[in-house]
């Protein structure tokens, strides 16, 4: 995937899911627990392996996956 180095998937990681940095820290976790308002740096705190730069990755992604066309029937 072009631009995305710190999203990964692995069959043999979280079943495939996109995660970081091949962490089995899936990219959906991070995205429902800023979407449900904890901080960046509480998620940080709770997941030390975490970097700033993971955040924003996770949150390029989702607005790349909202880029998708739906076409309505």
């Amino acid at each position: 995937m072009i631009g995305f180095d710190r999203i990964t998937f692995d069959n043999n990681t979280m079943q495939g899911k996109a995660c970081i940095r091949n962490m089995r820290i899936p990219v959906s976790l991070i995205l429902n627990l800023l979407a449900n308002g904890m901080s960046e740096e509480h998620i940080i705190q709770e997941y030390p392996s975490l970097v700033h730069e993971d955040i924003l990755e996770c949150l390029k992604y989702a607005a790349w996956l909202a880029t998708e066309e739906v076409y309505a029937s």
